[in-house]
């Protein structure tokens, strides 16, 4: 978003569940339980976009995120009520976390994101000009100007032909501010 305000780039958010993408992975049991807990929040996000319009993913995925990460709510029937009264949408899309109504259009849109860049990632996917790749994992996230040099920083690197991955080993949580 920092990007928009700094070049002429609209964002478009899609719908991406790690829920999906580890479906039938072999995973340990601590992650196989936070990855069955991920469905609701973003079940209730497709919902909402289903029936309230596009304008509430970004919305959604920021409230909640933001109890979740940084705020380290667990109750995650409590994030998605807190998350759907912030943005001002109906209570009762809650009701969406525990069913499967658009679990076919969750995993289309999950689908066209992955399609554009293999299994094996993660979250954020970015996608531009017949390019897609995984990332950046940046923090704390860069603001400003200093958003619009990385961006173009990874333009040039991401429509290098060949070009694949770089990658280095986290050395400090994320910083949200």
């Amino acid at each position: 978003m920092e990007i928009e305000k700094v070049q002429n780039v609209e964002v478009r958010w899609h719908v991406m569940s790690l829920a999906v993408l580890n479906e039938g992975r072999d995973l340990p049991d601590k992650y196989r339980s936070a990855m069955a807990q991920a469905w609701a929040p973003v079940r209730v996000i497709i919902a909402a976009r289903e029936l309230h319009g596009e304008r509430y993913v970004k919305a959604l995925y920021d409230a909640m995120g933001t109890r979740i990460h940084p705020g380290k709510v667990k109750d995650f029937t409590q994030v998605i009520l807190e998350s759907l009264e912030e943005v001002g949408l109906p209570e009762a899309l809650a009701a969406y976390g525990t069913s499967g109504d658009y679990d076919e259009r969750l995993r289309e849109s999950h689908r066209e994101g992955i399609s554009l860049v293999g299994e094996d990632v993660g979250t954020p996917i970015v996608a531009f000009d017949g390019s897609a790749f995984f990332g950046p994992v940046v923090t704390p996230a860069p603001k400003g100007e200093a958003a619009g040099r990385l961006w173009d920083g990874y333009l040039l690197v991401a429509s290098t032909p060949g070009f694949f991955e770089i990658k280095r080993t986290r050395s400090q949580a994320p910083i949200f501010d």
